[in-house]
């Protein structure tokens, strides 16, 4: 019995720590994913501060949010310092550490995209670090950490963080699109929409297979346990469902774009297998691979529709990551409530409101704060010339600048 126990710890803590990596590695993804579709002008500044927000993000929650999020019920002591030990669902503490931190850095990716072009470096640092540090780990508290904010949500079902990761970075991003502005040229006087096309389409499909990869750790190993026949078949079912979801998101936005534009748009469909991955998030453990095709489906259709939507609202996104993170997130949370008859969906509803009104007037707040006192946005001359010369001195693409703006 004692070497049955000990390899379950073993075998739970290992499935995390795979799960983890996997996870760190859709760091990549949206470093490619965004470096892709933003101008070569800005490539640098995107990369930078997608590596620089992981960070950030693992420091900030090892010293502050973990705590917050899980409450004193963890071997963590008040300098951050960690201790050995078993966390409450039967495995390695540093595996779920690490485990859970890097979730916490995904969210705040989804805001880099975003506000990519012509956001000002330092204040969007500052902003990362209070969204990992204080923003993220509250309102995970209230769902993963167990309280269900004094009652007020009991009942919400998210698996894997449609609402807790993916529209929780993207109420985050929305707060501060909407105080940043548009990119200088987007947007015509006259109401006019101008497309500002990405730099490198192979770069971003590239991100988007990485991102796809890395999901399977991060839907997989919400699991949390791989020491038994029936968690290897929920894990099974899970990364199943995850991967046929990303299938239908993506054929579905091919097949749409294609009636809607009588071509097929690389971006959309890229955008439209994100979706699909968004949406089942909340839930792969639950469907048939049927549902799960459906589910995806949707997603990758609620995408084609959501990206002109936001430009007509003229809220600019170079990325899409509105309409892949915050409208699906919200999309797959409620599908639970839909189609899993054991969660209600009145307590879906209720999560994502709570979650995302918390999540955007904080974030809003926090920018707010940020924008009128050191400011966000770089200047207009900086823009023009592109952020990768002011703010880091350096081009991604030396070899192709033939001349400023370009």
């Amino acid at each position: 019995m004692e070497f049955s126990v000990e390899m379950k710890y073993v075998l739970d803590s290992f499935w995390l720590l795979i799960s983890g990596c996997l996870v760190m590695w859709m760091a990549a993804g949206f470093a490619m994913l965004e470096a892709g579709l933003v101008r070569s002008k800005n490539t640098t500044a995107i990369l930078t501060k997608n590596i620089t927000l992981y960070s950030l993000a693992c420091v900030a929650y090892y010293y502050v949010g973990y705590n917050l999020m899980y409450g004193s019920g963890n071997d963590f002591v008040g300098s951050g310092l960690m201790m050995s030990g078993t966390s409450a669902e039967g495995h390695s503490l540093l595996s779920d550490f690490f485990f859970q931190v890097v979730f916490v850095a995904t969210a705040a990716s989804i805001v880099s995209g975003t506000v990519a072009e012509r956001i000002k470096f330092w204040p969007f640092m500052g902003f990362t670090l209070v969204l990992t540090a204080v923003i993220y780990p509250i309102q995970g508290h209230w769902s993963w950490g167990g309280t269900s904010l004094g009652g007020m949500i009991d009942g919400f079902s998210d698996f894997a963080g449609s609402t807790i990761v993916h529209s929780v970075g993207g109420w985050a991003a929305l707060a501060g699109v909407l105080l940043l502005g548009a990119r200088k040229g987007k947007f015509g006087a006259d109401g006019s929409i101008h497309p500002i096309p990405g730099s490198n389409l192979p770069l971003a499909t590239l991100g988007t297979f990485v991102l796809w990869l890395g999901w399977f750790g991060f839907n997989g190993g919400s699991q949390l346990a791989l020491g038994s026949k029936d968690d290897v078949d929920a894990v099974s079912a899970v990364i199943a469902n995850t991967n046929i979801a990303a299938c239908a998101g993506a054929l579905a936005a091919m097949l749409l774009a294609q009636l809607l534009y009588k071509k097929v748009d690389l971006t959309m469909v890229l955008n439209g297998a994100l979706s699909g991955l968004v949406a089942i998030t909340a839930g792969p453990d639950y469907p048939s691979m049927n549902l799960a095709i459906l589910i995806g489906a949707i997603g990758g259709i609620l995408v084609v529709f959501a990206i002109p939507m936001f430009d007509k609202l003229k809220i600019d996104d170079p990325v899409g990551a509105l309409s892949v993170h915050l409208v699906n997130g919200i999309w797959g949370t409620l599908a639970v409530g839909i189609f899993n008859p054991d969660v209600p969906l009145f307590a879906q509803i209720k999560g994502i409101v709570v979650i995302g009104a918390f999540t955007f007037f904080s974030s809003l707040a926090v920018w707010g704060v940020l924008k009128y006192t050191v400011g966000i946005r770089v200047s207009e001359e900086d823009e023009y010339n592109g952020v990768d010369v002011s703010e880091f001195g350096l081009h991604a693409y030396p070899e192709f600048v033939e001349r400023q703006g370009s």
